[in-house]
């Protein structure tokens, strides 16, 4: 008589559609999973509250941070959705392998999240923010292609989405640099932080479209 792994007490293997708990190293940054650790440590938890503040993620990717408590429930939030395995949400935080902290708290640049949209159809969207700190040096682009990449090889994505409102230029430069072409617009299809529907620019990657050219640094 066979015994099921669940009734043994042991997990069952990830389905190929499941998003599992993954570090991407990018250099001097890297991709990892918010957990439940974050919630104990005041430094992320401040720095989400500054992030919500910022005026430019306020406006295109507004999130609940408004104080320590709101920024430990969105952090639990993120924590049961790995969990799920039906989004893979990433702080995007400094190496600290690489430089002379490690005893510190690595600091957080900016976050990013795959969900999937329609899971038994393989489709799935990307979206990310990053603090002012961060911008301006080709962080957005590598971490998309990596979790791009990722998504593609682990769990059996086979098109990736990305949106954003059309006056969001930066994000559809990342888009581009980041093989997503654009496809068309979406009209009054998200209400934006300012409490407006904007119209978007739909991109998306198939799995199967060419890898895009490797991104550079700072540059």
């Amino acid at each position: 008589m066979s015994t099921s792994a669940s009734a043994a007490g042991i997990a069952p293997a990830p389905s190929p559609q499941d998003f599992v708990r993954t570090t991407l190293e990018l250099d001097e940054v890297v991709l990892r999973p918010w957990s439940r650790d974050d919630i104990d440590e005041p430094t992320t938890l401040d720095a989400l509250v500054a992030a919500a503040n910022d005026p430019q993620i306020a406006l295109w990717n507004p999130l609940p941070a408004a104080d320590r408590d709101a920024a430990a429930k969105w952090l639990e939030v993120r924590e049961n959705a790995w969990d799920a395995g039906n989004v893979a949400t990433f702080a995007i935080v400094e190496n600290t392998r690489l430089t002379a902290t490690t005893d510190t708290v690595p600091g957080l640049l900016g976050a990013l999240t795959v969900r999937w949209t329609d899971r038994a159809d393989g489709l799935a969207m990307i979206g990310y923010w990053l603090l002012p700190a961060a911008r301006g040096w080709g962080l957005a682009t590598r971490a998309t292609i990596a979790a791009a990449d990722w998504a593609f090889a682990t769990a059996g994505v086979r098109r990736l989405e990305l949106a954003h409102a059309v006056e969001n230029e930066a994000s559809c430069r990342v888009a581009a640099r980041s093989g997503f072409p654009a496809e068309g617009v979406l009209r009054a299809s998200y209400r934006f932080g300012d409490g407006a529907y904007h119209d978007e620019h739909l991109h998306a990657r198939l799995a199967t479209d060419p890898a895009p050219e490797p991104a550079g640094g700072r540059g």
